[in-house]
C-alpha cells in the first residue's frame, strides 16, 4: 500500500520511540500509515485533551517514506494538523522551535517529540 504524502507539512519534529521498559509500544516502532495524536510537553490530558496531529515519516535522507513499511525508532517526521480550527485558535501560538511533545495512543505516551523546523503552520489554508 502507497501512503500519501500530507498536503500540508505545518511542521517538523525529531523523534524516539520509546522502549517497553519506558512504557512504549510493546510491538516496536509502527508502520508508516500510523496515526497518532499529539501531547504537549507538560500538558494534563485531562484537562487539554490531545490534539489530532498526524506524523508523516521521512528516511534518513530526508525523503517521505511512501510505502508501508516499519518506521525508524528515531528520526524526522513530518506533522500535519487536521483540524484547521485548532491550527489557527491553538497550534499557530504553541508550535515553535524546541518546543516538546509526544506522540499518543490514547493516553499512552509512546514517542517523545521536539519541533525542529517550522514548515507551513503560518501560511494561509493550503
Amino acid at each position: 500500500m502507497e501512503i500519501r504524502e500530507p498536503k500540508r507539512v505545518d511542521f517538523k519534529v525529531k523523534y524516539r520511540f520509546l522502549s517497553i521498559d519506558e512504557g512504549g509500544r510493546e510491538s516496536g516502532p509502527p508502520y508508516n500509515n500510523y496515526r497518532s495524536d499529539w501531547l504537549y510537553e507538560g500538558d494534563d490530558i485531562q484537562k487539554s485533551g490531545l490534539s489530532m496531529i498526524w506524523p508523516f515519516f521521512e528516511n534518513k535522507g530526508g525523503e517521505f517514506i511512501n510505502d508501508e513499511i516499519k518506521v525508524p525508532n528515531k528520526g524526522i517526521a513530518r506533522m500535519f494538523i487536521l483540524i484547521p480550527e485548532s491550527r489557527v485558535n491553538t497550534h499557530q501560538q504553541r508550535i515553535k522551535i524546541g518546543v516538546k511533545g509526544h506522540f499518543m495512543e490514547g493516553s499512552k505516551k509512546v514517542a517523545e517529540a521536539e519541533v525542529i523546523e517550522i514548515v507551513d503552520l503560518h501560511a494561509d489554508e493550503i
